[in-house]
């Protein structure tokens, strides 16, 4: 199965537990990249989320972070550290329910331009952009932004630095 066969295949999520790699991205001066999604047919049904998604066929979840990363926002210069979190989540989109089991990926980059690459057809109906954050941004945001304490992970990550093993983050149930 080639790669864009298995990018469109995405849209057809029909249910089951996806395994999903996601990356807490930041700058060299520590800002946190986000992505802008909404409803594909309702686009003041928004929210910020970091980049990632499933994993595709074989693919470790590093290997998953790092493509993830590169289609949905141009940025290949990462240097990709220790999975920070792990969350259990289900929410509906796009008319479907989704039950995903994700890990978050610390990573740096000094490539702060983005640019999507290779969306699939409902990435390109619901992300509208990205957006570079810093923590008090972060903090005082009143937008939607998953998961729903990260701007408090992320104080915790630039005062302390990373866990040394992977928190788990409360169940998400939306």
């Amino acid at each position: 199965m080639s790669a864009e066969t298995t990018r469109t295949g995405e849209d057809s999520y029909e249910g089951g537990l996806r395994k999903v790699a996601r990356v807490v991205l930041l700058d060299p001066e520590d800002r946190i990249l986000l992505l802008h999604g909404h409803e594909p047919d309702d686009p003041a049904d928004d929210w910020w989320f970091t980049p990632g998604g499933g994993l595709e066929g074989a693919e470790t979840r590093e290997d998953a972070a790092l493509r993830e990363l590169a289609e949905e926002t141009g940025i290949t210069d990462v240097e990709l550290g220790p999975v920070l979190w792990r969350r259990m989540c289900s929410f509906p989109f796009a008319g479907r329910r989704w039950d995903q089991d994700e890990w978050y990926y610390l990573a740096r980059t000094t490539q702060t331009a983005t640019a999507a690459q290779r969306l699939t057809e409902l990435e390109r109906r619901s992300v509208a952009g990205a957006r570079w954050w810093t923590c008090q941004e972060l903090t005082r945001a009143h937008e939607t932004v998953y998961p729903t304490r990260l701007a408090e992970l992320l104080r915790t990550l630039l005062d302390e630095g990373p866990p040394a093993s992977p928190v788990t983050l409360d169940t998400e149930i939306v």
